[in-house]
């Protein structure tokens, strides 16, 4: 249940790294940041809608959501948590800032649900539902969202080329450091940031995730080209001086015990700052 005595709260909705899902493993990524009463949804992992419902989000009150980068793990659900968000009542304006790719995307999944929409909008009465969404692709360094200042940093995760970390500015300073390949310039972008909200991979288990999901050496070299390992993850948050350490987008996170057990010990005793390892659900105070 979303608090209303909590000011500033982090939640973390979908902590896995990567697109499969696994019998009682995490979900893809998305988080739920509540900052100076603003909501903020940075991005749209597979299962982010029954997520946000079952922390009591009202869905009715989705407004701005950030997509890091266009692989599937980070808005496969982005179109159908704004249908569905819409066919719960949503009326007010949704912003959607993101890789300019992201028009294509909304352009064609309203075209692909043109059906149901325009049935929906003729015989229930609905808003137009094109008319509410608007799709900002990144474009400045910085820009003011309300009260709160957006700053971005474009990060390396090739292929793509469209990848960013977000930093939010109001009364606390919030990192997302997005999917990226070790990045030092993520250091001075988090310095002394209240939030560290980093993604991270233990290089042992890349070899299993290849094995089982059957793929080539090409997912190898992916993993090892385009992540950043947990202990690059502790140099950056050592350099940034960040007051809170949250790692999130884990690869390997299944959620069994012994995996996490491996993450803790990891990051046990390794820096001055606090230390959260991400799962689904967790909260994070911080007023």
């Amino acid at each position: 249940m979303l608090k209303k005595s909590i000011k500033n709260e982090l939640i973390l909705l979908g902590t896995k790294g990567g697109p499969a899902i696994r019998p009682n493993g995490s979900m893809p990524s998305s988080s739920l940041l509540i900052l100076d009463k603003k909501k903020i949804l940075v991005d749209a992992g597979l299962g982010v809608s029954k997520s946000l419902t079952e922390i009591n989000f009202n869905l009715n009150e989705l407004s701005n959501i950030f997509i890091t980068h266009l692989h599937s793990d980070h808005y496969l659900e982005l179109g159908p948590l704004i249908h569905t968000a819409w066919t719960a009542g949503l009326k007010k304006k949704i912003k959607v800032f993101g890789p300019e790719a992201l028009l294509d995307y909304w352009k064609k999944f309203l075209s692909s649900m043109q059906f149901d929409i325009k049935n929906r909008e003729k015989n229930e009465g609905r808003i137009k539902l094109k008319k509410i969404v608007k799709i900002i692709p990144i474009k400045k360094k910085t820009f003011n969202l309300g009260k709160i200042k957006v700053k971005i940093l474009k990060v390396p995760h090739p292929p793509l080329k469209d990848c960013y970390s977000y930093k939010f500015i109001g009364s606390k300073e919030i990192v997302f450091s997005g999917d990226t390949k070790y990045f030092k310039p993520l250091a001075s972008f988090s310095n002394e940031t209240d939030i560290l909200v980093h993604e991270a991979l233990i290089p042992e288990y890349i070899d299993k995730i290849v094995t089982k999901t059957g793929l080539s050496s090409k997912l190898r070299n992916h993993l090892k080209n385009s992540h950043t390992t947990i202990d690059e993850v502790l140099k950056i948050a050592k350099l940034s001086k960040c007051k809170k350490l949250v790692i999130n987008h884990l690869i390997p996170n299944d959620n069994t015990l012994n995996q996490r057990k491996e993450w803790l010990k990891k990051v046990k005793n390794k820096i001055d700052a606090e230390i959260i390892v991400g799962k689904d659900k967790l909260r994070v105070e911080f007023n």
